[in-house]
């Protein structure tokens, strides 16, 4: 088994912070339950804190690492598991669909994400979401707690109504920075992401939906009416029986379907 010695020091430019914590690692292999059948593919395994106990629990793993120098250490690491596969890729650009051999199959999601590409690696998986049954993953506890907030709440706003439209999202355990090394400035936590069978509220153009929360959380601290004013009649707005008054982290997700829905309406042909 290789020495942690042996890995490269983390770097500043991938996000790195490297897992160690004995019990947190259980807690979340617990928290993913890998079972045989299963076709898991981690993130960014790092220095394969997560790895192996994966590995010990499922038929087959794909792991995505963009680091060149932990590439090769992993597969001299893991020499012994043919239901390993180690992909020198970007996750953010990565696709997922490659992975699975019939349409009837499931990825199964986790990793330990680096903070500065959250966001739009969370975004491109939805995408990419038809395979894929679920997601468990560790973020910055900001992110966690935005993504699963409910109206009216500071928390709350485009990330949160954009995932939980897509998917049903719970925060499970705060990490702390003693977990890592090296320490992150900031505490972690664990999310569990369930792709929706039928999105919250019925199909949609995502990209439209994202225009509307986009634009009306572009002046928070303004009234809906006066947000999306250029794009959204007040009238539209009384007709789905939203307060003009109200301000955009009031409304739930269902008003913003509505909304979305009433503006697809007037602006169809």
């Amino acid at each position: 088994m290789s020495s942690p010695s042996r890995y490269p020091k983390a770097r500043k430019r991938f996000g790195q912070n490297f897992l160690q914590d004995q019990q947190i690692i259980s807690d979340i292999v617990a928290a993913i339950n890998p079972q045989r059948g299963e076709h898991l593919v981690e993130i960014g395994p790092g220095r394969a804190a997560l790895t192996k106990p994966l590995l010990e629990n499922c038929d087959k793993l794909d792991v995505i690492e963009l680091d060149r120098d932990l590439v090769p250490l992993l597969k001299a690491k893991f020499a012994g598991y043919d239901q390993l596969t180690i992909h020198q890729a970007d996750a953010l650009t990565f696709d997922y669909t490659t992975l699975v051999s019939n349409d009837d199959e499931k990825l199964r999601v986790i990793g330990n994400l680096p903070y500065n590409i959250t966001t739009p690696l969370l975004f491109h998986l939805l995408a990419q979401s038809n395979y894929i049954s679920d997601m468990c993953f560790m973020l910055q506890r900001e992110v966690v707690e935005r993504i699963c907030a409910q109206p009216d709440s500071k928390s709350y706003g485009r990330l949160s109504i954009m995932i939980q439209y897509q998917c049903e999202a719970t925060q499970l355990f705060v990490v702390p920075p003693e977990a890592f090394d090296p320490m992150p400035k900031v505490e972690s936590a664990i999310i569990y992401l369930k792709p929706r069978d039928r999105y919250l509220g019925g199909d949609m153009p995502i990209e439209s939906l994202n225009k509307i929360v986009t634009k009306a959380f572009s002046q928070r601290r303004k009234t809906i009416a006066n947000t999306l004013k250029d794009i959204v009649t007040p009238e539209a707005l009384l007709a789905e029986g939203i307060d003009l008054k109200q301000r955009p982290e009031t409304l739930t997700i269902a008003q913003y379907i509505a909304i979305t829905k009433a503006w697809l309406s007037q602006n169809s042909y």
